[in-house]
Formats: structure tokens, sequence, C-alpha cells
């Protein structure tokens, strides 16, 4: 066993001597070792439970003849830190979290691991880490919460608060319908009950093969929800028997499975960042020209809030994630149907006797809601290396969109102009510098988008930026823009009025203006001033790559 390096020899006796003070056993010194990592925090809904889950996983590990060991990570609850400084570190707390798990499978050699995350960069930082130890691992999420319910029965979530902002600021609803709104949005622990960028991720792991069916869907507070934590720290078990390792299951198949999902379902933008970086780390060269492949050639069968009235319950109650991938299965070449999985069966045995229990959730693939997928990727002469839009989010009569920029240099001056009226109908907003490099961290443009669709703008006004948007993002939304603005990407070129095209049909993101005028206005472009120069943040800006190859850290020349 790999736990033979710190647990075998008379060499190891010390090693052997501080597990003991740990409670390790002697038949135990026998046993595997699995690592438990757990993103247990106090100030995270999605994690506020998972301490509970972890001790069932560790029940269940050691009934099956392992010995668990758990440690923690940390976690951003982007909800909470947007709109201020916080956001910042959101994107980068991925990377802090992929390096932790990374340093704690490899220092202590656990011949296993069982990783519990649930919100937005848990989960591609686990996974990235996972990529990296290569030793058997299975995921097991916290699971969203239930969607609230106003007075009159409305479903309510995160996002309802957030556009409540926007219905304020415009006279459309008291401050005490916004108290109502905010007081019933999150009735329980869990993930958002929308399919924003936590659920999309916790839903993707199902068809990477990474975690067990059900792991996207089930509720937070569900006797599913436990026996799946039961499962899975039984299945470790197994896979450390076989060997089955991530990179035995990460292949640019299981990604293209992954993506297809995505595209079926409208996830989250974020999806395409992090999948980049997982596909990078597990050694794969995959492109966004690829990506953007699956994207078009599969059909959009799910609206889920915020695209829809439906939230994560109704999803699973119409069949879950398995129901989609066997809808998807029926069409050709949309699913790579005998790549492994952490059950130890392929992903078309683990599917094989899901059904659609509501057509209405999930649409059969003769009658989609598009004959593409409800993310796409753009290109253009203001996005050369590419571009993102959640196009099952954006309203179905608008294809295209030309308007004059309305130009913010900021997230924070963004969210006043918009809602003080700075922004009219048929603009395009551009909110530039908030890449991975200058922002720096991209943060998420979930209050700007929020307060455009509060203020009644949601199909009469176009937002791009070379930053990103949460999963609960909806209207015509462009984000991830590359190269961004820091460097010198073309957004950084825009000036006040110049005329923008938005084309979700041929898939272009376009600025009317010729290339000698683009040429000008670099060559008078001044050097970027990084607006972080201390701590965490600056050193991430330094070695942050760009979002088109997942913006993970390398060293910048």
């Amino acid at each position: 066993m790999r736990s033979d390096a710190i647990k075998k020899g008379i060499e190891r006796a010390p090693h052997r001597s501080l597990l003991r003070a740990c409670g390790v056993g002697e038949e135990d010194f026998e046993k595997p070792f699995i690592g438990v990592a757990n993103s247990f925090c106090e100030i995270v809904p999605g994690h506020v439970h998972l301490r509970e889950l972890a001790a069932v996983v560790k029940d269940a590990i050691r009934a099956a003849g392992g010995v668990p060991f758990e440690f923690n990570t940390i976690a951003v609850d982007d909800g909470i830190a947007m709109g201020h400084l916080g956001m910042k570190y959101s994107l980068p707390s991925r990377e802090l979290i992929a390096d932790s798990v990374e340093t704690m499978a490899m220092a202590h050699r656990f011949d296993g691991m069982v990783c519990i995350p649930n919100c937005d960069k848990i989960v591609p930082g686990m996974l990235m880490a996972a990529m990296r130890v290569n030793i058997p691992t299975i995921f097991v999420s916290g699971g969203p919460m239930a969607a609230g319910r106003s007075e009159s029965g409305e479903a309510l979530d995160l996002i309802s608060v957030f556009e409540g902002v926007g219905q304020l600021s415009a006279g459309k609803i008291t401050e005490e319908k916004l108290k109502e709104i905010e007081i019933k949005s999150c009735p329980t622990c869990g993930s958002c009950a929308g399919l924003f960028t936590a659920n999309s991720m916790n839903c993707l792991m199902e068809a990477l093969g990474m975690a067990l069916p059900g792991n996207g869907t089930a509720l937070a507070l569900s006797a599913e929800r436990q026996e799946l934590a039961k499962r899975a720290g039984r299945q470790i078990l197994e896979l450390v028997k076989r060997d089955l390792k991530p990179r035995d299951i990460v292949t640019e198949a299981s990604v293209d499975n992954a993506l297809a999902l995505d595209a079926a379902m409208g996830g989250s933008t974020n999806t395409v960042l992090h999948t980049l970086a997982i596909a990078s780390e597990a050694g794969l060269s995959y492109s966004l020209e690829r990506l953007e492949g699956v994207m078009a050639r599969t059909p959009t069968l799910c609206k889920i809030a915020p695209a829809s009235r439906y939230h994560m319950e109704d999803l699973r109650d119409a069949g879950g994630v398995s129901a989609v991938l066997k809808e998807l299965s029926r069409g050709e070449g949309l699913l790579a149907l005998e790549e492994m999985t952490v059950t130890g069966q392929t992903l078309g045995r683990n599917i094989a006797a899901a059904a659609v229990a509501d057509p209405e959730v999930i649409r059969p693939l003769s009658s989609p809601y598009s004959a593409s997928g409800g993310l796409a990727v753009l290109f253009g002469n203001l996005a050369p290396d590419g571009a993102v839009v959640k196009t099952g989010a954006v309203d179905p009569d608008v294809r295209r969109h030309r308007g004059p920029a309305v130009i913010f240099e900021s997230e924070e001056e963004a969210c006043a102009g918009i809602l003080r009226g700075k922004v009219k109908k048929g603009d395009v907003v551009v909110i530039r510098y908030e890449g991975p490099k200058g922002g720096p961290g991209m943060q998420e443009m979930l209050a700007p988008t929020a307060s455009v669709v509060g203020r009644g703008l949601g199909k009469d006004v176009a937002l791009i930026t070379d930053g990103r948007f949460s999963g609960g993002t909806r209207g015509l939304c462009i984000g991830h823009i590359c190269p961004e603005a820091a460097d010198g990407g073309p957004i950084a070129l825009l000036r006040e009025g110049d005329m923008i095209t938005v084309d979700l049909d041929t898939r272009r993101l376009d600025v009317e203006l010729g290339e000698e005028e683009l040429a000008r206005r670099r060559a008078a472009l001044p050097p970027f001033e990084p607006r972080i120069r201390s701590g965490y943040l600056r050193r991430y800006a330094t070695m942050v790559g760009p979002a088109s190859g997942g913006a993970i850290l390398a060293a910048r020349p």
C-alpha cells in the first residue's frame, strides 16, 4: 500500500508512534489509510452541515475496512463575498484548495481519498488536486438546498434577492417586499437551489465519472444524501483495491461527457473555466474549440433556475442527472458511454435504468429547447481567444444585439452606474480590468447583471466583460473575454459609444472598428498598473494564466 511509506518497517517506528497518538490501533497498520478532505466551515450555507456528512463517510470507511483521517480546506461563499473586495479572493481560493489537498495527500501518503466539497471553487479545487496526486478518489458533495417560497407560493432563491435589489432601485417593489424575499429565499443549508456554479459542478462530476449517481441533485438535508455518503465511504475501499485512479477516469472523452451534460442543462459559464483547469491538471490538451464543438452538437434539454422556475429539487424529481444523460444517450455521438466511473462501472451501465419522470423539466431529445447547448463560445475582434455566454439563460427572442458601449473600469463602478440609471435600453455595458490578472481574481458579476434584470432591461441590454459571472446570471451576458484588458486585449481599447455587436447564431463578438484604428489605440494604451500590490492577490496576479486556459497558475514571463 502507498501508506506503507509511513507505517511499515523498523525505520518507521517514529511515524507509527505519532500515528498511535492520533488513535491508530495496532490492527489499523494493516489497513488502507483514507484521507477525508472536508470543506466544512460555519459561514458558508453549502458547508455548515459537512461535519455531520463527514462523520457518515468515516463510519462507512471504518466498516469497510479502512482507516479514515479527516482534514479540512478553506471555503469562500461567493454570495457573501459578492460586491466588495472579498470577491477578488474567490477564484484564487481554488488554487489554495488544490494546493492544500495535494499537500495533505502527498505528505501523509494516503492510499485513497474521499473529497467532500459543495460550493463554487471548492469542487474544482479538490478535483484539480485529485488529478495531481492521482490516488483512488471519490467525491460526495453536500447537496443543494430546497427552494424558498414567498407568501404567494412563488419559488425563490438567492438570485431572487439580488434581482430584488434592482427592482427596489427601479421602484418596482417596496422595502417590505425585499425583506420578505431576503428572509424566505434561502430556507436551509446546502448549495443555492438553482443551477448555479456549485450545483452545475456537482452535476458534472456524475458525467465526468468522479461521483456516484445522485451527487448533483440529492438535497442537502435528505436521507438520500446520507445514503450517498455511506456508499462513497464504502466504495473508496473498492477503488483502492482495484487501484482505479482519477486519471483512469478523467479522459478527453469523459470531459466531453461532462460538457455535454453542461450544454444539455444550461449550466454555469464558470464550468468552462473550471473544466479547462481540471483537464489541464489531468494532463489533457483540451481546447476551447473542442469545447465549442461539444456545445454546438448537444441540444438543450433543461432550463433550471435562473433560466426558469424549476429548481434542483424539480430536476431530482424528474429523474436527476442520470435521466438527462439517458436522454442524451439516445442521440448518435453525444456521449461516450464506455468511459469508466467511480462506481467501477461504465457511464452507460450507471444510467441504464434511468428514466425521465417529468418531460416538462427534462425534455425529450426529439423536442429540445434548442438544437445546440445552453452554453456557447464566441470569437471575434473583441475576443480573439474566445469568450463565453450562457445562451440557455438568454431570452429566446434575443439572438443578436447591436449597441453603443457604456464603459466601466470595475465591477463597483458598474454597480453604481447601473443603479443610478446610466445604462439605457439598447446599450452594451462593458466592464473591464476584471480578468484573472486585472481584477485581480476575475470576480463574479452577479450584482450588476441582477441589477440590469431587476431594472427591467434584461432583454434590451448586453453586458460584456473580461471578468466572469455567477451561475445565477441571466440575460445577454458575455464573460471570460480573452485576451483580458490587463494583457492589452481589444476590450481595453474600447471607448464610450463604440458600436458593439453580439451575434449568438454566428458565435461572434465584434466592435465596429478597423484593424488600423485598433492598432492606433493599442499603441497609445498606457501600461497596466496593478490594483493590489501586496499579499496573496499580488502573487496570484503575477502567476495566473488566461481564462481561455482555465486561469491556472503558471509563472508569467
